[in-house]
């Protein structure tokens, strides 16, 4: 029987709707799709072009390896996730883990259910301290595990921070005291970023078609970051 499958592009938070309206998901292309033509209900899913492997401008050698990679709490709320599109977004989803092999880019593991590994999506931020903009200049597929090392701060506060501490000498076969200095290194860093009001750059995905969403202002980010840190 001919496979008249059509691809389509369903955010996450519409996963059921489009499954009530006779979407399946297909488990190796991790997709959704329409069984058939002709099904009216899934047009609004109807996939856009591919992401170019290489988004414009993106370096994949920028922030290579494991380290602790802690974004300033004046730039957050501006991960990549929230700033586009959500049909957009699960198109970078599947170009960045399709691009890596489904294995994380770091630790080269896969999925694993069982394990509660999963792929997830990471940004590398490069900082220009005299314009004061936080341009994006790559997105990489990592595990979980290595995607909660990066954002040690986090696993700190999540009671976690132990078992990746584990995780980052066994990656980078660091001996102790030297993961201990980066991470002082790294929170060092954090704290003097945070202090400056960033810019966010997120050319290299405008210029790829991606739709961007409306983030909200420096300031404003700023003045939500204070009052959780307040409250941490």
């Amino acid at each position: 029987m001919a496979d008249n499958r059509i691809w389509l592009d369903v955010a996450f938070a519409e996963k059921d709707e489009a499954k009530a309206q006779g979407a399946r998901w297909d488990p190796t292309a991790r997709r959704w799709y329409a069984p058939r033509p002709g099904m009216i209900a899934l047009d609004r899913w109807q996939a856009r072009p591919d992401v170019p492997d290489l988004l414009p401008g993106e370096d994949r050698n920028f922030g290579s390896g494991l380290f602790v990679d802690l974004v300033p709490s004046s730039c957050w709320f501006t991960n990549v996730r929230s700033c586009v599109d959500q049909r957009d977004w699960e198109r970078l989803r599947r170009m960045i883990t399709n691009r890596a092999d489904q294995r994380c880019e770091i630790c080269r593991r896969g999925q694993d259910r069982e394990a509660r590994r999963w792929l997830e999506a990471h940004e590398r931020w490069a900082y220009d301290d005299s314009s004061k903009v936080q341009a994006l200049r790559r997105l990489i597929c990592l595990c979980t595990d290595c995607h909660t090392t990066t954002h040690f701060g986090l696993a700190r506060i999540t009671g976690k921070s132990s078992e990746v501490f584990k995780h980052l000498c066994t990656v980078t076969e660091w001996p102790v005291t030297q993961a201990d200095q980066h991470i002082d290194a790294a929170f060092a860093l954090w704290k003097t970023r945070s202090t400056i009001t960033w810019e966010l750059d997120l050319s290299i995905l405008s210029k790829a078609g991606i739709a961007l969403t409306k983030t909200p202002p420096a300031t404003e980010r700023a003045d939500l970051a204070g009052k959780i840190l307040r409250r941490v």
